[in-house]
């Protein structure tokens, strides 16, 4: 593999270094339940009446310039000697390095000289549940009734990981993604971009169902129909039957911040007593889903291993597969005819198989290898018809997500399709709620890695985190030499 070697950070222009402010801008009292905005270095001091204007300072715009001595498009072969610039949040120029305009260079600028360069990845089937990655504690139950809160700060580590591992955006398909998603964007914690679905919805009996609770109870904390006091809807599956509650279910998930939609197609495999062959919800509950959800933007997601509920998905309209592990040539074409994105999640497939049971009940490993040995026929076929693939593990944030852009090399994609698969098509997977991400190109959020070694060669070399020196997350760099934990102050 080749390696260039990379040049000091360097500016054209000498920035003075950033200061952390000391004190937060808010901090709220519980005593006085108000909001308190202490002064700050600088500011001017005033009444609370004060409306004058103060003396303000113009900020000016400090470009990145990045320099690649191979810049990887995401969707498109690689050019060689090139450069991108950002300005802000965006990526404002791409092109030859010979060819960076003079309105970038002769301005305050930061310049990177980096060996490889590829837009953020994408892992477009993640569970945002915070389980303990440790202890046996895991188990399907506790996945889904521990409380929130531990749940969070579990997934505070995973978040800053998936950063350090090169990814930029994560698609959570059940889980506390909608509200880890408000915290990394308010500044509370470091993380990529979360597209939640909130929870996934289920009928009573079905994949998200708890089999060894009292239906009772679980209705009464994981249902519609009844909606408890101080209840936000935040757990990780939500139990439906009926055109009404599953429309309700959809408004909820809505209302709690969810960007996407996802609903239990067929039986599953961890789940302890439905099977996967088996169809999951009737075809009004599925399309009233898919209806409900379009209504507000929203694509929908379907969970599937047999091949009744991947035609009875496809035929509701949903957008994105997960799974399909029977999917033969009949779904395959009609997968491509629809253009629906096919999710593999290939790599949770091989570690429950890798695992030899452990962990499973004997029910479970059984339909771990009924699943796992049809699954990678349909992935390869699905492969090899051109439909559209998005790349998901199927893990938890901070996970070595980058050994699916592997798996699917192994599958038949060359090393450029499976980047692709990880970059361009991500967005894919969340319609009109994506930004233009993953592709380096003029107007498109800047969300890029620097690499040192080249991936084009090699797809396993995004698997080590020292290989991914660099990553931007919409403008701002987050790993990168002397960058501390918390990413750089924004300039």
């Amino acid at each position: 593999m080749t390696r260039r070697k990379h040049e000091p950070l360097s500016a054209s222009k000498q920035l003075a270094p950033s200061k952390s402010d000391v004190l937060p801008s808010r901090i709220y009292s519980t005593a006085f339940g108000i909001a308190v905005h202490p002064k700050r270095d600088g500011e001017q001091r005033g009444s609370m009446h004060d409306t004058s204007d103060g003396n303000t300072s113009v900020k000016k715009t400090v470009y990145t310039i990045v320099k690649a001595g191979l810049l990887i498009p995401g969707d498109g072969e690689p050019v060689k000697d090139s450069a991108l610039v950002i300005e802000n949040k965006l990526i404002a120029w791409v092109g030859p390095e010979r060819d960076v305009p003079s309105k970038y260079t002769h301005a305050a600028h930061r310049i990177y000289s980096i060996p490889f360069v590829m837009p953020g990845l994408w892992d477009v089937h993640t569970h945002f549940g915070g389980e303990p990655v440790d202890t046996d504690e895991g188990d399907h139950n506790t996945l889904i009734l521990q409380h929130p809160a531990i749940a969070g700060a579990r997934l505070t580590k995973g978040c800053w990981e998936a950063i350090q591992r090169g990814y930029t955006s994560l698609r959570d398909v059940a889980g506390y993604g909608c509200e880890i998603a408000r915290a990394i964007d308010d500044g509370s914690i470091v993380g990529p971009n979360v597209y939640s679905s909130g929870a996934c919805l289920s009928q009573t009996g079905g994949h998200g169902d708890l089999f060894d609770i009292p239906a009772g109870d679980v209705h009464l904390s994981a249902g519609v129909s009844s909606t408890q006091p101080g209840h936000w809807g935040s757990v990780q599956s939500v139990l439906v039957d009926g055109v009404d509650e599953c429309r309700r279910a959809v408004r909820l998930q809505i209302r709690r911040g969810a960007k996407c939609i996802k609903l239990f197609a067929s039986g599953g495999v961890l789940s302890l007593d439905d099977n996967p062959l088996y169809a999951q919800f009737s075809p009004e509950e599925l399309e009233v889903i898919v209806q409900e959800a379009a209504r507000q933007q929203r694509v929908v997601a379907a969970h599937v291993h047999g091949k009744p509920g991947i035609l009875a998905a496809i035929k509701a309209g949903v957008t994105t597969l997960e799974h399909a592990s029977f999917a033969d040539e009949e779904c395959i074409r009609l997968i491509k005819e629809k253009k629906i994105v096919y999710v593999a999640t290939r790599t949770i497939v091989d570690l429950l198989l890798q695992a030899g049971g452990k962990g499973l009940s004997k029910y479970q490993w059984e339909k771990a290898q009924l699943c796992g040995s049809h699954h990678l026929k349909a992935y390869k076929m699905a492969i090899e018809a051109g439909v559209p693939i998005a790349l998901g593990t199927d893990t938890g944030p901070g996970f070595n997500m980058a050994m699916e852009l592997d798996y699917a090399v192994q599958a038949g994609m060359t090393p450029l399709e499976a980047i692709k698969a990880a970059t361009a098509n991500g967005p894919l997977s969340v319609g009109a709620m994506a930004p233009k991400t993953g592709q380096l190109k003029v107007g498109y959020e800047a969300d890029i890695l620097g690499l040192l070694y080249n991936p084009v060669e090699d797809v396993k070399v995004l698997q080590e985190k020292q290989n991914i020196g660099w990553v931007w997350k919409g403008g701002r760099l987050f790993k990168g030499p002397g960058v501390g934990p918390w990413g750089e102050d924004p300039l």
